[in-house]
């Protein structure tokens, strides 16, 4: 990992997620590790993409960054201070400046509120408005997010899903924010929707300078929005590079048979392209092998890969890898 530097907004170095599974058989107790040693840098203004199956701990990752759980070991910096050291009235004047847009946009809106009253909850809670102010203000978050500022005091039943997530991104907004983590922000959404949604997205990112975590398993979404990727399995990020490098050139197995998922829209090539299909179920969290997590599901696995766990170390410039059997000398497998 490059050392922090002026330009990085998030830095998180062997971050760990726990959770405890209460008591077993004999007295002893086992727990999961959802988050597992990760280390990254998040730059100002960019657009990280975090991807991975579903259960590798994506969300977690997120939901610790912005403090939402509580990590187990680790550390993340923001503007140089240490958000796992802060006690909770200490962090609170911290979310001013980190957000997050959840995915299922109507379980993260209170169903007795008004859409207005929700976006109007950061701007009275952070004191950024007063109450005579405050009409006008949740009107023009509503329109900067596509909506009409008349919406303001209907309920969340009463819009679609996509307007929904509108809100939601209003009420993220609200507090002006630098840093906004969106899990999983469009999976809940209509695919004519979808692309509303991420041009949105960077439509406020270029206005206000924002740098998003954009969490997600769709790899078509996070190619057109993120400037940077990060792929996690099982807990650890297997390999980070420039979104154009990982989609283009992808080190990992996993990546690449991840990247072979995806459909092409010209039938004639969809049918000819051959996809990477994986052997074998991900294994439980709860007791992950040895060594190289991905190693009973790769089809390049050598003995050693069971027992010596790989570090995520540079391969090409800017872009790292965690597998023992690749190096800047030889960076694909034979």
């Amino acid at each position: 990992m490059n050392p922090i530097s002026e330009t990085t907004a998030i830095s998180i170095r062997g971050l760990t997620v726990e959770y405890g599974l209460g008591r077993r058989l004999f007295g002893r107790s086992k727990t999961v590790k959802a988050v597992d040693e990760v280390s990254l840098d998040i730059l100002k203004g960019e657009s990280f993409g975090l991807v991975g199956e579903s259960g590798c701990g994506k969300s977690t990752l997120g939901k610790a960054i912005a403090r939402l759980i509580d990590p187990s070991a680790g550390t993340i910096l923001y503007e140089g201070r240490d958000l796992t050291t802060l006690s909770s009235r200490a962090m609170r004047s911290e979310r001013k400046n980190m957000q997050m847009i959840f995915q299922d946009p109507y379980a993260s809106l209170n169903p007795r509120m008004t859409v207005g009253a929700s976006i109007g909850e950061p701007l009275q809670a952070f004191g950024m408005s007063d109450r005579k102010a405050m009409a006008a203000s949740v009107g023009r978050l509503l329109e900067d997010v596509g909506l009409n500022a008349k919406l303001a005091t209907r309920y969340p039943h009463e819009f679609s899903g996509g307007q929904r997530q509108r809100v939601g991104i209003a009420r993220a907004l609200a507090a002006e924010p630098a840093f906004i983590v969106a899990d999983e922000p469009i999976s809940a959404l209509d695919v004519s929707i979808q692309a509303q949604i991420l041009n949105l997205l960077k439509r406020l990112q270029a206005e206000r300078d924002l740098t998003y975590l954009f969490i997600s398993h769709d790899l078509r979404a996070v190619r057109y929005i993120a400037d940077r990727v990060a792929v996690m399995y099982l807990g650890r990020i297997v390999e980070l590079g420039d979104a154009r490098e990982v989609y283009g050139g992808p080190l990992m197995p996993y990546t690449q048979a991840l990247l072979s998922a995806i459909p092409v829209a010209d039938p004639v090539i969809e049918a000819k392209r051959e996809r990477i299909v994986l052997k074998g179920d991900v294994p439980s969290a709860v007791d992950p092998p040895s060594g190289c997590r991905f190693h009973t599901r790769c089809p390049y696995a050598v003995p050693d890969c069971s027992t010596v766990t790989p570090q995520l170390v540079e391969i090409k410039p800017r872009h790292y890898a965690a597998c023992i059997r690749i190096s800047s000398e030889h960076p694909q497998i034979s």
